[in-house]
């Protein structure tokens, strides 16, 4: 997994009652198309324990090679600009790139 990169989108849905209409949106269209879009080897979405209003989601590439590509790709533009259509104004967002550094399996342990 040595080069693995992520995207990782955080959004803050800071209007409540918006929240079921973003979870939905973005499990049935958004994560799908950017997935897609973005030549994503898998994509997740979570939501966080400690701020309910923080919603992520999380995209996996090959290397940072790969998520570039994507991120200037006509299907990764438009995905911007739907976004911000959809949520012009009770949603923010930010991106972050992070590359694996280090991946830990624990061995089974007998007792």
């Amino acid at each position: 997994m040595a080069g693995t990169t992520f995207l990782v989108v955080r959004s803050v849905v800071s209007d409540p009652s918006l929240r079921e209409r973003f979870d939905h949106w973005y499990a049935t269209d958004h994560l799908p198309r950017a997935v897609a879009g973005l030549g994503a080897e898998k994509g997740w979405r979570l939501w966080s324990e400690t701020e309910a209003n923080v919603h992520y989601a999380v995209y996996r590439f090959a290397d940072a090679g790969r998520l570039k590509q994507g991120m200037g790709s006509a299907p990764f533009k438009a995905l911007v600009v739907d976004y911000d259509r959809t949520w012009p104004a009770g949603v923010t967002r930010t991106r972050e790139i992070l590359t694996l550094a280090e991946a830990l399996v624990p061995r089974f342990r007998s007792s």
